[in-house]
């Protein structure tokens, strides 16, 4: 690989990030010039492919962004900002149109409505699907192949940003590892749409290349990050062995499937509780020695297939027939309601930085993340953003004809020999749930490795998880089960002065 440094001058935006908040803002941005970077393949490897549940919307002729905000703000657990989730749920419809509008088959009744799923914590039914559980893929197919068609979109594949470079507190470009070697694009403005931080732990259901890379970018550009702590456990992944593990979406329990032990004893009352709820209750069950199950013969029973045929054809490749036979769950980490601390806009801390998606904390989600809404605001804000933008840098801008070059066949992968030994001090620390100790302990570990992204990104997580001395949402001690008056966590490089003196900002 050639390793002499190539600068380019782009005069618009640079998105790091190619899932759907990222490509919606840039199919938004058009006809403004954009930049696209993906860590991997474009169409690959973004959570947003992964996703099963669908796009939460009040659509129904029973529901309004009333009760939407209402649901939301109640599985947040105080940490929500209303007027950010009122302004957000009032956007669903509209972007439920706009998708359909790009090319989204959704999935409809005879009559051409919008068929409506429920979800646990929803008290409507309001989940938009596409394809039955295979609403991120289609989303994503959707995105990829409008942004294909915009000239003014220039997609970077095998492209990891490695660097926010920042003159005069704001930002001047991002440094860029490229199979031709490394590039330093010079740009008045970065959106991060990174995604989460999954691939921290050793049970998730996160693709594994997302370990909170847009984190530490900008936490080292010196942005301030919101609430890291607050690490989504999904209830149902399907516990066969594989790593990363598959999901069982929500939206099978929202048709009747229980969740029970080997015994056959429901877990808890109520398998449609928030994911907190349910997460906790399988977590004891497992710490007691038990196995945790997820029962779909009678409920939704023989139309599992049809409902849900990709969750379908995982369990049959793994030996299990959904109708028959009971499937084995754990809680596995699947979303980052914490995030760098943005505007309604998209804005962080730092002039010239942006972030929307699961990488960006805006107040919608608080201490707990309500099913769905996470495809919703990804692509809301993701647009919001692009709209931000062109109304600061104009819709002129243009990119020099090297920033079209296309690397779709090359095949680079950055090598990261301890990743595993990370991934184990995180998923033993800074799990489910957590203790001082336990959190000290996972500092003292992480603290050698904070130069290596995820090794940052554990130690924020740590850090912050230990600064909130009570249980809300998703964060449980166990030394402090109670909650206090509601705030929130925030972490910036000038306030943890252990990781400047390690050098966590690489050469």
């Amino acid at each position: 690989m050639n390793q002499t440094r190539t600068e380019v001058v782009a005069d618009g935006p640079v998105i790091i990030g190619g899932g759907l908040a990222g490509l919606s803002c840039a199919i938004e941005l058009s006809p403004a010039r954009c930049i696209v970077l993906s860590a991997g393949a474009i169409s690959t490897g973004t959570s947003t492919g992964w996703a099963q549940g669908g796009v939460a919307a009040a659509v129904g002729p029973d529901d309004s962004p009333a009760d939407h905000t209402a649901d939301t703000l109640a599985a947040g657990a105080g940490l929500c900002d209303e007027s950010v989730v009122r302004a957000i749920t009032e956007a669903g419809p509209e972007a439920i149109e706009w998708l359909a509008a790009q090319g989204t088959r959704w999935d409809r009744n005879p009559d051409g409505s919008l068929k409506l799923g429920l979800e646990g914590a929803h008290g409507r039914r309001r989940i938009v699907h596409a394809g039955g559980d295979g609403t991120g893929a289609e989303l994503l197919r959707t995105v990829v192949d409008k942004a294909r068609t915009c000239e003014s979109v220039s997609l970077w594949d095998h492209s990891p940003a490695t660097r926010i470079v920042t003159e005069d507190g704001r930002v001047a470009g991002v440094e860029v590892s490229t199979p031709a070697g490394p590039v330093l694009l010079r740009t008045p403005a970065v959106v991060l749409s990174t995604g989460g931080v999954g691939g921290l732990y050793r049970h998730t259901t996160n693709p594994l290349s997302s370990r909170g890379q847009g984190l530490a970018l900008a936490f080292r550009a010196g942005a301030v990050l919101r609430d890291v702590e607050m690490v989504q456990f999904h209830p149902t992944a399907l516990d066969v062995a594989i790593d990363p593990m598959p999901l069982v979406s929500e939206a099978v329990r929202g048709e009747g499937a229980i969740i029970v032990n080997e015994r056959g004893e429901w877990v808890l009352a109520n398998p449609l509780s928030a994911r907190d709820v349910v997460s906790r209750a399988e977590w004891a069950q497992l710490q007691a020695g038990h196995r945790v199950f997820l029962d779909a013969r009678t409920s939704p029973g023989e139309r599992f297939a049809e409902l849900f045929p990709s969750i379908n054809a995982t369990a049959l490749t793994a030996g299990l027939d959904p109708t028959r036979d009971l499937l084995p769950v754990r809680p596995a980490a699947h979303y980052h309601m914490g995030g760098v601390l943005v505007d309604l806009a998209g804005r962080t801390t730092v002039p010239g930085l942006y972030a929307a998606g699961e990488v960006a904390s805006t107040g919608l989600h608080g201490a707990n993340r309500l099913a769905s809404n996470s495809l919703l605001e990804a692509v809301v804000c993701g647009r919001w953003v692009a709209q931000r933008l062109k109304a600061e840098l104009g819709t002129d801008a243009s990119v020099p004809d090297v920033a079209g070059r296309h690397w779709a066949d090359e095949k680079w992968h950055p090598e990261e020999p301890v990743i595993d030994h990370l991934r184990g001090i995180v998923s033993t620390w800074v799990g489910v749930l957590r203790d001082a100790e336990g959190l000290q302990q996972a500092l003292e570990d992480l603290l050698p490795y904070v130069a290596n992204d995820t090794g940052l990104v554990g130690y924020l997580v740590a850090r912050a998880a230990l600064a909130r001395t009570e249980s809300r949402g998703a964060h449980t001690r166990t030394d402090f089960a109670g909650q206090v008056e509601a705030r929130h966590t925030l972490l910036s490089l000038a306030d943890l002065p252990e990781l400047a003196e390690r050098e966590a900002v690489p050469a």
